[in-house]
C-alpha cells in the first residue's frame, strides 16, 4: 500500500438476519474500535434483483409487461429498506456513512452504501473488482447440503470466485 492508503473491505448485505449479524460483527471488530482511524474503506453492497427476472416467472404472454412497473417499485422499496437497516446498524455503532458513492473519501467518513443490480454472487464479485477490495465479508445462512445445492450459496460462490480474501460470518445458533 503506497502512502498509508487504506485497504478496501466490501460487505454484502440483504434482508436476512444473517446478513445483519455479519454487518454488526464486522463493524464491532474492524471499524468501531478504531473510531476515526479505521484501517479500511468500507463498501456495504446490496444486490437488487432485475425486475425483468421476477416478471419472467409469471409465464409467457403480454401481461407480464404490465407487472414490470409494480415489480420495479417493490424492488426499489426493498432496496431502500435494506439500505436504511444498514444505515441504522452503522449509526448504532457510531459509524458515519458517506453521502457520496466514490473512492474519494473524507478522513473520518470511510463507509459508503451501494446497490448493484443482479445476482448477489456476481454483484459482490464485481464490487470486489471495481473497488480493488482486499477482503469481502458475507453472512452465512447455514444451509445444509441439499438446500445449498438447490438454492445455491452466495458465500460458497464468492469464496471460490472473488479475487480477494473472503470472510464468511456465521450467526451463532441459539440452543433451546
Amino acid at each position: 500500500m503506497a502512502g498509508g492508503e487504506k485497504q478496501v473491505m466490501v460487505i454484502g448485505i440483504d434482508e436476512s438476519e444473517h446478513s445483519k449479524y455479519a454487518l454488526e460483527w464486522t463493524l464491532d471488530r474492524f471499524v468501531a474500535p478504531y473510531a476515526s482511524n479505521c484501517p479500511f474503506k468500507l463498501f456495504i453492497v446490496y444486490a437488487r434483483p432485475h425486475a425483468a427476472s421476477a416478471v419472467c416467472l409469471t409465464g409467457p404472454g403480454g401481461a407480464a409487461g404490465d407487472f414490470l412497473p409494480l415489480v420495479e417499485a417493490d424492488l426499489q422499496k426493498t432496496a431502500a429498506r435494506v439500505l436504511d437497516n444498514a444505515r441504522q446498524i452503522c449509526e448504532s455503532k457510531s459509524v458515519e456513512i458517506s453521502p457520496v458513492l466514490s473512492l474519494q473519501f473524507k478522513a473520518v467518513n470511510d463507509v459508503a452504501l451501494e446497490v448493484g443490480e443482479g445476482d448477489p454472487r456476481y454483484v459482490l464479485c464485481e464490487a470486489v473488482d471495481k473497488h480493488h477490495a482486499a477482503i469481502l465479508v458475507v453472512g452465512s445462512h447455514g444451509y445444509g447440503t441439499v438446500k445449498r445445492a438447490v438454492l445455491g450459496s452466495v458465500s460458497d460462490y464468492c469464496a471460490h470466485h472473488a479475487h480477494c480474501n473472503v470472510m464468511i460470518v456465521k450467526k451463532p445458533k441459539t440452543k433451546h
